[in-house]
């Protein structure tokens, strides 16, 4: 004898799958988000990206403009992903290091970049196409561990999640996001969110 799902089930099994995708879209714990204690290693990112200016907040004063703000990497590590809201860097090859809020064995990562429908021409040439993760294991190290070569689709999702082979990689603090190629912008790429996603080591 069979039974069906009654309606108390399904009704837990989508408020579970709302509790999920409310917990950052994706329900992966982010150990590369600042608010839970990651930072970016200031010595081992690509210089930020300082002359286009739809890309900084601008500060005006009666229409006047007073002073511009150019995103700095930090901005990667937040949940605020909307349209210019990111961190830019000079041509199609840079890269990033991020201090984890724990020492973890990495799993996955993700990236996101704001969706095709919402860029003002509906193509995203600034967004990373291929890009490898390193692991480190000190600040000073000058080549960390190649743990993985993924390409980000343009034509995909916005938040896009690649996992790991196998059952993770060795345990780690210090990652490093390098971007190899872009989409085609031949002045800047841009990187709106970075995330790190893993168990926490023993």
């Amino acid at each position: 004898m069979t039974t069906g799902v009654t309606k108390e089930e399904v009704n837990q099994i989508i408020k579970q799958a709302l509790k999920e995708h409310s917990e950052d879209r994706i329900g992966l714990v982010d150990y590369a988000l600042e608010s839970s204690g990651a930072s970016i290693v200031s010595s081992g990112s690509s210089e930020t990206y300082g002359i286009r200016t739809e890309w900084s907040a601008h500060f005006t004063l009666l229409g006047i403009p007073l002073w511009r703000y150019f995103q700095s990497p930090r901005v990667i590590l937040q949940p605020d992903v909307y349209p210019g809201n990111c961190w830019a860097f000079r041509g199609p090859r840079g890269f990033v290091v991020v201090r984890l809020s724990a020492r973890i064995q990495l799993t996955a990562i993700t990236l996101e970049h704001v969706p095709k429908a919402l860029s003002p021409n509906s193509d995203i040439p600034s967004a990373p196409k291929d890009f490898v993760i390193l692991g480190l294991n000190e600040d000073s190290q000058m080549e960390g561990v190649a743990l993985g070569q993924f390409t980000y689709e343009n034509a995909g999702e916005a938040i896009q999640t690649f996992p790991f082979q196998g059952n993770g990689t060795a345990p780690y603090q210090l990652v490093e996001l390098r971007v190899l190629s872009n989409w085609g912008h031949p002045d800047y790429t841009c990187i709106y969110r970075f995330r790190v996603h893993g168990k926490p080591a023993n």
